[in-house]
């Protein structure tokens, strides 16, 4: 498995805007059988600021199998007007740092 960042700094666009294009857009992640899951966070200090988390069953699963099925073109289109406000968006793969906090039970 790895995990896909995508990091928007929205200069263009109001994020209501992204948060709507991606209520659209998840439907295609779901569809997907490449797309373990994901989540869309919007940082609380800066509210243009926001972090998608998309976790794939590998990075060819994502960038050959996905990229050329029929659930991206659609995905694509839904996000397309907020790719030049992407800062950063890379693929990391998971370490054995992983823990559950007192606060989850």
């Amino acid at each position: 498995m790895i995990v896909e960042y995508i990091r928007y700094e929205l200069k263009d666009h109001e994020p209501d805007m992204l948060v709507a294009a991606y209520i659209e857009a998840a439907t295609h992640l779901a569809a997907a059988p490449e797309c373990v899951d994901y989540e869309l966070t919007q940082c609380v200090d800066e509210k243009a600021t926001f972090v998608l988390r998309i976790r794939w069953t590998s990075a060819d699963a994502h960038m050959k199998a996905f990229r050329s099925g029929p659930n991206f073109p659609p995905f694509l289109r839904a996000i397309r007007p907020f790719v030049p406000e992407i800062a950063e968006m890379r693929h990391y793969a998971l370490t054995a740092v992983t823990g559950i906090g007192s606060a989850a039970s």
